[in-house]
């Protein structure tokens, strides 16, 4: 048997040009066959983006954010009116307003930069794991803060709608806060939560922000039928009309609107101004789920949302304030102006 020269030196080219892939050891790459080719590599690459869900519409967008943004506060607008006056009221609202849009737009930027929309992301390259912590930490608080203050509205509120439809008795169960509580959790929120695409949750906001318009529209027709000074009963709705603040000496004061007011209850007016516009929370994951995502895109999501909820929130305080003026300062009207005082009076009458 002979050596060919030219026969080594064509098995030495071959092998040059077509090199065979490095595979690793011990089967550590099973998607490569013996000739280095891979199977179903586009397959399984798709099957990473397949639980992305960027398909949330602009409107949608607009209707979860602004429910985000519309929260319990809402029915405590008055209050804050009666006791900063219309003139103040008015100025604190558009520059919490002014702020809280601002810093979307700061958020938006700073997540752009950093390649990051998730806010324990963001905590983490900014400040390590204190910043994740911290960050992950303030989102539940603010979480549990907003779910507790709904269930205390249905808790302590929803009963007394209940009972002004039905005319039911105390002993009634559907008409008993903790059962309420459950049910709603169980039967609303959880169902509600488990929800994996926040674009269905569009749907949801929409009818929300509906019953709240229906809320703003029976204050304004309540404010041109419900006189001033109100008449007071003779046993008397306790809830209602129990309480008189001091500056409040005579009628003509009583109905007479203020522009500036300070007195000991400025103090509880201000926090409820000053988180009028939080849905910071909610920003990055619904810009992850926009359609098309941008930042011009959820920037221009947020400032409809914003503008949409200033002008429901200054026309539930200002109506709300000039229905019931001085006497917003009864202890039910703190927190809240509901169907059932308005349903409570026209028995009165």
């Amino acid at each position: 048997m002979t050596d060919d020269p030219r026969e080594d030196d064509s098995s030495r080219s071959n092998s040059n040009d077509f090199p065979s892939p490095d595979r690793p050891l011990n089967g550590q790459n099973p998607d490569l066959d013996g000739d280095g080719q891979t199977f179903l590599p586009k397959h399984n690459a798709g099957k990473k983006h397949e639980t992305r869900y960027h398909n949330a519409s602009v409107s949608m967008s607009v209707f979860n954010l602004g429910n985000a943004i519309m929260g319990s506060g809402i029915l405590g607008l008055s209050f804050a009116m009666a006791n900063t006056g219309i003139a103040l009221f008015v100025f604190l609202l558009v520059s919490v307003a002014i702020f809280s849009i601002y810093s979307v737009h700061l958020l938006l930027k700073t997540a752009d930069e950093a390649g990051a929309l998730v806010y324990e992301s963001l905590g983490y390259k900014a400040f390590r794991i204190p910043g994740k912590l911290a960050a992950s930490c303030s989102i539940t608080m603010q979480n549990i803060g907003a779910m507790s203050s709904y269930l205390y509205i249905i808790k302590y509120e929803f009963p007394i709608v209940i009972q002004s439809f039905t005319g039911a008795n105390d002993g009634e169960w559907y008409v008993n806060g903790d059962y309420l509580v459950i049910l709603v959790s169980v039967i609303v929120i959880l169902p509600l939560s488990l929800l994996r695409n926040l674009g269905y949750l569009g749907y949801t906001s929409g009818l929300s922000l509906l019953f709240m318009v229906f809320f703003l529209i029976v204050v304004i027709i309540k404010k041109f039928q419900i006189p001033c000074p109100l008449p007071l009963p003779d046993t008397g709705n306790e809830t209602m009309f129990s309480s008189t603040p001091d500056n409040a000496t005579t009628d003509d004061d009583t109905c007479k609107p203020k522009y500036f007011v300070f007195n000991s209850q400025t103090a509880y007016a201000i926090p409820i101004l000053t988180f009028a516009f939080v849905c910071h929370p909610t920003i990055l994951p619904m810009y992850d789920e926009l359609k098309d995502p941008s930042r011009r895109k959820m920037q221009n999501v947020a400032n409809v949302s914003f503008l949409a909820m200033f002008i429901m929130y200054l026309l539930a305080a200002l109506f709300g304030y000039l229905t019931f003026n001085s006497k917003i300062y009864n202890k039910i009207y703190k927190q809240h102006i509901t169907l059932f005082h308005y349903t409570s009076y026209d028995k009165i009458m």
